[in-house]
């Protein structure tokens, strides 16, 4: 008996042990070090392990199945958590270099376009994209009693600045179309007002928006605020007209032309003189200049065209139309575009005292047969570094041109139809519009009078075609 029972209880010891050895395959005891490193991998793991009791679902199996396959030591799991962060920062290397890469590329492009603009090679192809505009799109702004003599755009093409003959300025907003301000003048000047007596002849903004100023008949020019149109100050010293006005671009250097057959250079922000330059032989009737130091102005009948380098007080002549030159603009550095009375259009470059191309009775003819008379150019506009200018008359309007390769041709796109004399004309910096200021006669006299013209400003949007076109730098001689 007593063997039997030492057998059993021998027996229970052996299944008991059995079932701890059973026990201790299934749930194995991990280290401390591997405990502790397998609950630093997250809660989400955590909870993978834990759920063994639960029954299995296709994604738990799944989980399992991915847990079986990270059999890992944990020097391997922290080798591969170093590997992946490792990874991590070589991709935001990679990107931010990239970042870097595109900036380099934007400002290389910029300098590029800043150093061939200089140069006066940057074109940008933008006259076979455009189209005729619809009449019903041109907007109609009134506000001055008399023909409006001249006009600039703010460099941001938020504003529009026009005088006329009624001595009055105002500000337009071109989004609405409508006044902002208005600097009467005439007789309804007043000491606070500080506006012009006698007819407006030129206008010009700085290049940052900040000084607007305007020339008269009275031989004044006015310094504004274009902002808020509040009166700065004058400079006197002209002894006739003011009949052009420019601001040096990136500069408050002002160039001031006048019927005095004078160009005076003047210091805007310290309200100072500078110099004047004689060369002249007959009134200055238009001006204009970009970044350089240099602007250029149209002599009327005198017959020439002259380029005033100012560091170096010296002046290039061109020779080129055979009535009076009423009127020019640079189109960039090294080019220029200018208009006549005897309805001729020239295209200029500063390396010939010639003009490179040469449009005669460009708007064509007015009086009876065997008396016919060209239609005067009254005014002409470019679009800054491209290939598109425009020239105004008193027949059809506004014609807007291509100019071919080298600026060796000028090619009609179209006519866009405007009653009266087109007296000023400005095209927008961005070039999605050009500005018109009609008037019923001339501005520098009453030679004829249209009755059915409208003293306005039009807003003349100008439609492309091919979104792709607008701007394409290309270096042209």
């Amino acid at each position: 008996m007593a063997a039997g029972g030492m057998n059993r209880k021998k027996q229970r010891r052996d299944v008991s042990a059995a079932t701890a050895g059973g026990t201790g395959r299934k749930r194995r005891k991990l280290p401390v070090a591997e405990e502790k490193s397998w609950q630093k991998a997250g809660s989400k793991l955590n909870e993978e392990i834990s759920s063994d009791s639960e029954p299995d679902s296709p994604a738990k199996k799944k989980n399992n199945e991915a847990e079986e396959e990270i059999d890992e030591t944990p020097q391997e799991k922290k080798l591969r958590l170093a590997k992946l962060y490792l990874e991590q920062l070589r991709q935001q290397e990679e990107e931010k270099a990239e970042e870097e890469a595109l900036e380099r590329d934007l400002i290389a492009g910029r300098l590029k376009e800043d150093v061939l603009e200089q140069k006066g090679k940057l074109r940008r192809q933008i006259a076979k994209s455009l189209q005729l505009p619809d009449v019903a799109d041109i907007r109609v702004l009134r506000g001055h009693r008399l023909p409006i003599t001249c006009l600039v755009i703010s460099p941001d093409d938020k504003y529009v600045f026009s005088a006329a003959k009624d001595c009055s300025i105002i500000k337009w907003d071109v989004e609405s179309g409508k006044k902002l301000h208005v600097i009467h003048g005439g007789k309804k000047v007043t000491e606070e007002s500080h506006g012009h007596t006698a007819h407006i002849l030129s206008m010009a903004i700085s290049s940052d928006g900040k000084y607007l100023a305007t020339g008269d008949k009275n031989k004044l020019i006015m310094i504004w605020e274009a902002a808020t149109c509040q009166h700065l100050y004058k400079f006197t010293g002209h002894r006739d007209a003011v009949s052009g006005l420019s601001f040096r671009k990136g500069t408050h250097q002002l160039y001031s032309a006048s019927h005095d057959r004078s160009v005076k250079v003047w210091n805007t922000a310290e309200n100072a003189y500078v110099e004047t330059l004689f060369g002249h032989q007959d009134v200055i009737t238009g001006l204009d200049s970009l970044s350089r130091e240099c602007c250029v102005t149209s002599g009327g009948r005198d017959g020439t065209v002259r380029v005033w380098k100012i560091a170096e007080e010296s002046q290039l002549v061109f020779y080129g139309h055979q009535g009076s030159i009423d009127c020019i603009q640079l189109i960039n550095e090294e080019h220029m575009v200018s208009g006549a009375d005897d309805g001729s259009v020239a295209l200029w470059g500063l390396s010939k005292k010639k003009p490179l191309t040469t449009v005669k009775r460009a708007h064509g003819f007015q009086g009876a047969q065997g008396l016919e008379q060209p239609y005067w150019i009254t005014s002409v506009a470019a679009l800054l570094n491209s290939d598109v200018v425009a020239t105004g008359s008193h027949n059809t309007g506004v014609k807007l041109w291509k100019c071919g390769e080298g600026f060796r041709k000028l090619e009609s796109l179209f006519d866009v139809p405007l009653v009266g004399f087109v007296n000023s004309l400005k095209f927008s910096n961005t070039g999605n519009f050009l500005v018109a200021g009609i008037g019923q006669e001339h501005r520098l006299g009453r030679w004829w009078r249209i009755k059915e013209a409208k003293n306005s400003i039009c807003i003349i949007p100008l439609k492309k075609a091919a979104a792709g076109n607008t701007e394409i730098p290309t270096e042209g001689s």
